[in-house]
């Protein structure tokens, strides 16, 4: 859930966009969603990154990169966009998470050859731990099915979390996420991280020199680090789904 002045916020950066081809200035924002200060419009955007709608582009000042947008939103940006002559961007993607991923997903190639329909079946391959890790259960017998236009084009499935090691970004117990697989990602990235080829868990990968750092999003969990060996990148997050 977002609160209503981050809801501005991304629908702002969205439609900007969407119209100027490159992201608004802190003013800009300012003036947008009538804050006072810089500091606002930084935590806007950090809690906006921390559940997965929007994304900093690294190396590039103030760049953004929206993710994806609340449904109740997304056809509202969509038609301001059109309506700027702007194309409308393809694939916002909701929070994913998924421990052991087959080598050749087929998730993806569905989603993409379903891009011209509203809803697209997604692969749900069992729990994956946000606490303690615990092996991810593959359960090929289930899909989700999600609105076509918050997946992106890469390949995707759907996981169900256990634990609540990342309560703070927003993912709680039960949250059903949406992975993109990936072999690699960049540091504050939360990630499906593989230990030790066994376990698999949901963490905020941080890398220094040949240390990789696992980290929770809730202040009873500790950090775990590990060796460059022991830890293998299987997807980053991209969505969240929930149920009330």
């Amino acid at each position: 859930m977002l609160t209503r002045k981050q809801h501005e916020l991304l629908v702002f950066i969205h439609q900007h966009l969407k119209q100027t081809g490159v992201s608004p200035s802190f003013d800009e924002m300012k003036e947008a969603v009538q804050l006072k200060s810089k500091s606002g419009i930084h935590r806007l955007i950090t809690g906006l990154e921390e559940r997965g709608f929007i994304r900093r582009l690294p190396h590039r000042a103030r760049a953004l990169e929206v993710l994806k947008l609340p449904e109740s939103a997304a056809s509202t940006a969509t038609a301001g966009a059109t309506t700027a002559n702007a194309s409308p961007r393809q694939g916002f993607a909701p929070n994913v998470i998924k421990g052991r991923f087959p080598s050749g997903g087929n998730g993806a190639t569905q989603a993409a050859a379903a891009a011209g329909r509203q809803i697209v079946s997604l692969p749900l391959y069992g729990k994956i731990a946000a606490g303690t890790p615990i092996e991810a259960l593959r359960d090929p017998s289930r899909t989700l099915e999600v609105p076509a236009a918050l997946i992106g084009r890469g390949d995707c499935y759907a996981l169900e979390v256990a634990g609540d090691s990342m309560i703070e970004a927003g993912i709680h117990e039960g949250d059903t996420v949406i992975i993109e697989r990936c072999d690699n990602a960049e540091n504050g990235t939360i990630v499906v991280a593989l230990v030790d080829e066994q376990e698999a868990t949901l963490k905020r990968l941080r890398r220094k020199g040949n240390s990789v750092a696992l980290e929770a999003a809730n202040p009873a969990y500790e950090t775990r680090i590990f060796g460059p060996d022991r830890v293998r990148v299987q997807g980053r997050l991209i969505g969240l789904y929930r149920n009330y």
